[in-house]
């Protein structure tokens, strides 16, 4: 089975740590198992030099020397890697108490737990435990159902792009996605990927829930620039319906709806069980007004009634 990029970089991390001496291209390739197994020795010299250089961007100070014998050396020298010791005041520590019980997916919920642990034994005030002590009636939670979520978290950290069958909300069958994964968003208690879709060319959201069968990655870098994180959180929004551009007037049943009720900027009650609103109208909306089923009839604008009732069609047709 091929050996995994995060365990090959962990390996070389390592040797490189552990040697008193400078190793060579040769020595390190007889050392690590993923090496052995490279095709040839231009597929490792080019295996071996993206895992240095993601080393170092991840901030290991790999030294170059030239060894006895004449040959290129490297080594990183334990003193150039240490961390300065770990201070945190009552404040800091508890807000990260409080931000490691936010997890509640089990991969996840556990390296949270020994994270705490290894600063608690690091001396961490004892403040930080005021959250495991004393109950709250309010706590944060990050639900996460989807079995996409953690090969797209791990894609989006390793930057490695993926393959996936995705169906939208006004379609019967699912398509096949290409897509450079950039970050994921939880907006609305749904999660949402924002990357590159490379069949179109452009940058596309995908809510985690349509994403249907397995998540496959592939090999090769990046075809599109990577935005810095403000730029992507602003487009799972706007992608979502958060940015709204004119408002919309629909009929709720009474007693339903509740989030659109807390949405809306007008609300009128009517006396046949159905209540009139005014709300904002942006990108998405059509998709969530999907959600209500039975509850919501859109009175306007046109391509909104008409873009729920594809969807709802798209929907009975299974």
């Amino acid at each position: 089975m091929a050996i995994a990029k995060s365990e090959r970089l962990m390996n070389l991390a390592l040797c490189l740590l552990g040697t008193r001496r400078p190793l060579s291209k040769r020595e390190l390739r007889g050392s690590i198992e993923a090496y052995l197994e490279a095709s040839g020795d231009d597929a490792f010299n080019r295996m071996f030099e993206r895992d240095k250089d993601d080393l170092r961007e991840l901030g290991l100070v790999i030294e170059t020397v030239e060894n006895l014998e004449g040959e290129t050396g490297y080594l990183a020298r334990r003193d150039s890697n240490r961390l300065p010791p770990i201070t945190l005041d009552a404040e800091e520590a508890a807000a990260l108490g409080l931000a490691a019980k936010v997890w509640q997916q089990a991969r996840l919920a556990g390296a949270a737990s020994g994270a705490l642990q290894k600063l608690r034994a690091a001396g961490m005030p004892e403040a930080g435990d005021s959250y495991d002590t004393q109950p709250s009636a309010l706590e944060p939670r990050i639900p996460v159902h989807e079995a996409a979520f953690e090969p797209l978290m791990l894609a989006c950290r390793d930057r490695r792009p993926v393959v996936f069958d995705y169906r939208k909300a006004n379609a019967a069958r699912p398509e096949t996605r290409q897509v450079e994964p950039w970050t994921l968003e939880c907006w609305r208690g749904h999660w949402y990927l924002a990357g590159w879709d490379r069949d179109r060319g452009a940058e596309r959201v995908f809510r985690l829930s349509r994403i249907t069968g397995k998540v496959r990655s592939r090999a090769g870098a990046f075809t599109a620039p990577v935005p810095d994180v403000v730029t992507v959180r602003e487009t799972v929004e706007s992608w979502a319906g958060e940015t709204a551009t004119r408002s919309a007037r629909i009929r709720l049943r009474a007693g339903c709806g509740y989030p659109l009720r807390a949405r809306a900027q007008a609300a009128t009650e009517g006396g046949d069980g159905w209540d009139e609103l005014e709300i904002p109208y942006g990108h998405g909306l059509d998709a969530w007004l999907v959600e209500f089923g039975p509850d919501v009839v859109v009175l306007e604008p046109a391509d909104l009634r008409a873009d729920v009732v594809e969807r709802l069609r798209a929907v009975a047709k299974g």
